[in-house]
C-alpha cells in the first residue's frame, strides 16, 4: 500500500467511479437530476492479501467464462460488508468482508454472487435504467410545476414529486431485487462447478443483514434488495440439497492469516485483542500479536513474535516482508534491508521489490546497488503505474548520474500527484539533458500525453 505504513499501505484511484447504485438512488430521490462522485476512495494494496483473492477469484470467473484481471481486483478500506461490481467491471471487495468471513467458504460465495453480477452484464442494464428513471424524474418534475402553475399551491407540486419520485424509486428497487436473485442463481451455479458449497453464501448473507439491522439500516430502501426472506432462504436450502460441495479449501490457512493481518492493522487495537487475545496461540492469532505490538510501539515484542512465526515458516516471504517493514520505519535500515532481501529473494514480488528498494536507497553502502536498485524498480513500474516507485527510480537515477532518466521519472511521479505543469517542465528539462534515442522516445510520448490530459481538463 502505497504509503509504506503497513496500516496496511494504502493508495488512491483517482478515476474509477465508484458510485453505488444507493448513492444515485438517493441523488435521485432528492430530484438532482445531473451529479459526480468526485471524492477519491481509500483502497488497500497488500501483496499477500491480493495473492488469496486471485487464487479465489480465478477459478469463479473461469466458472462463469469471465476473463481474470487481477488489476481489476481491489480492496476497500471500509469495515462495513459488502462487495460490489462498478464500472469496467472492477471487482470492490471490503475489507469487513474479509474481516467478518468467519471461512474462506463465505468470501468465495459472497465474489460468486459478485461474478453472477459480471457475467448477467447488469452494470450496463442498471445504468439503462438509470437513465431511464432520469427521464422520468425530469418528467416529474414538468409535471410539479404545471400543477402548481394550475392551483397556485405548492403542496400540489409537492405531492406530484412525492408520489412519482416514489413509484420511480420502487420501480428501480424491484428492478436491483431482480437482480440480486439472478445473481445468486448465477453463483450457486459457480459454486458447484469448482466445488464449494453455497452454505457460505447464505451464512454471510444473514450475518450481513444482521449487522446491517444493528446499524438501523435495515428500513433503508437499498437493502431491500438484498433481504434474506423466506424465498431467498429456501432457494439457499434448495441449493443445499442439490449442491454437495465442500465448506473447506486447500486456502483455508491462507484466508485465516490474512484475516488475522488486516484485523490486526485496520481495527482499533483492543478490538483486535478481542478477536486475537494472547491465549490464540495459532498463526493467524501471532500473527495479528506482531502487528499490534507493532502498532503499540513496543518493537522487541513485534520483532520476537515475528520470529517465533518464521521459526515455524522459515520459507514464507510475508514474515520477512513485514520485519523489513517494521525495522525500516523504526531507523533499523541494515536489518531492514536484510529483512527485505530474504523476502525478495523467496517472492520477487513488485510490493516487496518496492520495499527493498527503499532499503536499499537508504543503505550507506547504496550505490554499488544502484544498476540492480534501478533494475528492480523498472520491473514494477512496467508492470503497473506506482508514484513511490517512479520517487524512488528519480532518486535512484539522480544517484547514478543519470539526469534525463531522474527527470522522466519524476515527471512519471508528478502525473501521478496531478502536477501536470510540473511535470511538462521536467520533460522539457530531460530533452535537454542529453538523453538516448530510447528516452527520448519515452519523453515525447509522455509529453503527448500530458498535452490530451491539459487538453480534456481545459488548462
Amino acid at each position: 500500500m502505497v504509503e509504506k505504513t503497513h496500516r496496511l499501505k494504502s493508495f488512491t484511484l483517482y478515476n474509477l467511479r465508484t458510485i453505488t447504485i444507493i448513492r444515485r438512488l438517493l441523488l435521485l430521490f432528492m430530484f438532482i437530476c445531473v451529479a459526480s462522485v468526485s471524492n477519491a476512495q481509500s483502497f488497500i494494496s497488500d501483496d499477500e492479501t491480493e495473492t488469496l483473492l486471485h487464487k479465489t477469484v480465478r477459478p469463479i470467473f473461469q466458472a462463469a467464462n469471465i476473463p481474470f484481471i487481477p488489476e481489476k481486483i481491489l480492496i476497500l478500506n471500509d469495515n462495513t460488508l459488502n462487495a460490489f461490481v462498478t464500472d469496467g467491471n472492477y471487482l470492490v471487495i471490503h475489507t469487513g468482508t474479509i474481516i467478518e468471513a468467519d471461512n474462506l467458504n463465505e468470501l468465495s460465495g459472497i465474489l460468486a454472487h459478485e461474478a453472477g453480477h459480471i457475467a448477467g452484464g447488469h452494470i450496463v442494464r442498471q445504468k439503462l435504467e438509470l437513465d431511464k428513471m432520469n427521464t422520468l424524474s425530469i418528467a416529474s418534475l414538468i409535471a410539479a410545476g404545471a400543477a402548481a402553475a394550475a392551483s397556485g399551491s405548492g403542496d400540489a407540486a409537492m405531492a406530484v414529486m412525492l408520489g412519482s419520485q416514489s413509484s420511480i424509486f420502487n420501480a428501480m428497487t424491484h428492478y436491483q431485487l431482480q437482480e440480486e436473485r439472478s445473481a445468486d442463481e448465477s453463483a450457486i451455479k459457480y459454486l458447484a462447478k469448482i466445488g464449494q458449497s453455497p452454505q457460505g453464501l447464505k451464512e454471510f448473507m444473514k450475518k450481513s443483514e444482521q449487522k446491517n439491522r444493528l446499524s438501523g439500516y435495515d428500513d433503508f430502501p437499498y437493502f431491500r434488495t438484498h433481504p434474506m426472506d423466506s424465498e431467498r432462504i429456501n432457494f439457499f436450502n434448495q441449493a443445499l440439497k442439490n449442491n454437495k460441495g465442500s465448506t473447506k479449501s486447500v486456502y483455508d490457512d491462507e484466508f485465516l492469516m490474512v484475516k488475522a493481518k488486516i484485523t490486526a492493522f485496520l481495527s482499533e487495537n483492543k478490538r483486535a485483542w478481542q478477536k486475537y487475545p494472547l491465549r490464540d496461540t495459532s498463526l493467524a492469532g501471532n500473527y495479528a500479536h506482531a502487528i499490534l505490538y507493532y502498532k503499540e510501539a513496543n518493537l522487541e515484542k513485534a520483532l520476537t513474535t515475528l520470529d517465533k512465526l518464521i521459526a515455524k515458516q522459515p520459507q514464507n516471504p510475508f514474515f520477512y516482508e513485514l520485519k523489513g517493514q517494521f525495522l525500516f520505519e523504526s531507523g533499523k535500515i541494515k536489518l531492514a534491508f536484510e529483512a527485505y532481501s530474504k523476502a525478495k529473494q523467496l517472492r520477487d514480488s513488485p510490493e516487496i521489490s518496492l520495499g527493498w528498494a527503499q532499503a536499499a536507497l537508504e543503505m550507506p553502502e547504496h550505490r554499488e546497488l544502484l544498476p540492480e536498485i534501478i533494475g528492480s524498480l523498472n520491473k514494477i513500474v512496467i508492470k503497473k503505474y506506482n508514484s513511490t516507485a517512479w520517487l524512488l527510480l528519480a532518486k535512484a537515477y539522480h544517484e547514478n548520474n543519470q539526469e534525463a532518466h531522474a527527470l522522466y521519472a519524476s515527471a512519471q511521479y508528478n502525473i501521478g500527484l496531478g502536477n501536470l505543469n510540473a511535470a511538462a517542465l521536467q520533460l522539457d528539462k530531460a530533452q535537454k539533458s542529453n538523453p538516448s534515442t530510447e528516452l527520448k522516445l519515452k519523453i515525447n510520448d509522455l509529453k503527448n500525453f500530458i498535452g490530451k490530459l491539459q487538453k480534456s481538463r481545459g488548462s
